[in-house]
């Protein structure tokens, strides 16, 4: 049986990607030594699903985000240029990229080398760790894909991906590595040449090249452990719910908290707005609850294995996980993407006619009420839906991407 790490930023968010720590759970139940490695904050959730944890004292990730000023101070164009910057100071601030990745290698020394290290796809720390350390680097929850057409890049894209890539060119002179764990290109990112496992399928990504090593595992709705929560099991069963989110990260933008439940509740839904765990002002919650509709539940953080078998829309910004889950539970979305990845997340749920994509212009304008209404009363919208569902559920899920880890880690 190998010795598996798994390793990611300490947010409940970057636990899944699609089944990244039910993953975790399948090798531990094939009986492969499985121990997740991170910041204390997420230890209690990981140990509570079953998966041995250590504590490291730096993940490499920045947290919290630096603070978004309001959107009515900024035009849309330097929200989006701010929003990009700060993703990219998140998983690639170099001081807090190199603790991070000498904890891991650090840890190594002192309880015994992994033979193979499973990093969440941002976590730059444990792609330097595995070079570090001499093992094969996993990614989970993310296609691997060839260098993007510069031509297709935002202006801030492009200037922005020169900044990554001298970023890591540093890292690697301190560290002393070359970078094996690295895409090339004028947007680079985190890149096993082993193994990339994609919880959606092929077909979501519309004919976009991905490079071999990559596998595509669907996903599956997991049944709920224990019972309910109190605020939930409250709510008759046949009430529709709807819930609006910005996952764990880019949680600022109340407007859209705000905006989304009004939306929810316009289609006759009661609104769940998840804040997420990143903290907010008592002032600004104060705020943010006067312009939400009677009967809003907020909230920070939901089970979703609880909550969204009982959800009829997701309205979002286009986070992986969340993406994926809506998937999984044949619920349509509407995204407005904010920073990262999310707008190709947003663009393939519009291209699969599974969910609706929006701009913060399209919101300004009050289309967010009838995108809404729009996606959940559409029969064929509906149909695409649960077909996809279908589709990923085929692929076999976690299971399937433990049994390729497993692969990786026996060819050693």
């Amino acid at each position: 049986m190998a010795r598996i790490w798994f390793t990611s930023a300490p947010l409940p968010g970057h636990l899944d990607w699609g089944g990244l720590l039910k993953t975790a759970q399948a090798l531990r139940g094939a009986g492969h030594d499985v121990l997740w490695v991170s910041e204390e904050r997420i230890g209690a959730l990981v140990e509570r699903a079953g998966v041995p944890f250590a504590a490291i004292a730096q993940s490499g990730w920045l947290w919290p985000p630096p603070p978004l000023p309001s959107s009515a101070s900024l035009g849309s164009e330097d929200m989006t240029a701010l929003r990009y910057r700060r993703a990219l100071d998140t998983w690639l601030s170099e001081d807090l990229v190199a603790e991070g990745a000498a904890a891991l290698y650090d840890l190594a020394g002192r309880a015994g080398a992994p033979g193979l290290i499973v990093t969440d796809p941002f976590l730059s720390a444990g792609a330097l760790a595995a070079e570090m350390i001499g093992v094969p680097l996993v990614v989970g929850g993310w296609a691997s894909g060839p260098p993007v057409d510069e031509d297709e890049m935002l202006y801030i894209q492009r200037q922005l991906g020169g900044e990554a890539t001298a970023r890591i060119e540093r890292l690697c002179a301190r560290l002393g590595v070359t970078g094996v764990n690295f895409s090339a290109g004028p947007a680079p990112s985190v890149q096993s040449p082993r193994l990339h496992i994609s919880y959606f399928n092929a077909t979501w990504h519309q004919g976009e090249p991905v490079l071999p090593q990559t596998e595509f595992v669907g996903g599956m709705v997991t049944p709920p452990q224990g019972d309910p929560p109190a605020w939930l099991a409250d709510i008759p069963a046949d009430q529709p719910l709807g819930m609006v989110t910005l996952g764990s990260t880019f949680t600022g933008d109340l407007n859209f908290f705000a905006q989304g439940a009004r939306a929810i509740a316009s289609a006759g839904m009661i609104p769940l707005v998840v804040l997420g765990p990143n903290p907010i002002a008592p002032g600004k919650k104060e705020w943010l609850k006067a312009r939400l509709p009677g009967g809003t539940r907020l909230l920070d953080w939901v089970d979703y294995d609880h909550v969204l078998p009982r959800l009829r829309v997701i309205v979002h910004h286009g986070g992986m996980g969340t993406t994926h889950a809506a998937i999984v539970h044949a619920i349509p979305q509407v995204i407005a993407p904010h920073a990262a990845d999310q707008r190709g997340q947003a663009r393939r749920a519009s291209q699969a006619k599974v969910g609706l994509e929006l701009s913060a212009r399209d919101i300004r304008r009050g289309q967010l009420g009838p995108a809404v209404r729009a996606i959940t009363s559409t029969d064929w919208v509906l149909d695409n839906v649960r077909q996809l569902a279908e589709d990923f559920a085929a692929l076999g899920g976690p299971p399937r991407a433990a049994e390729l880890i497993a692969r990786v880690a026996a060819e050693e």
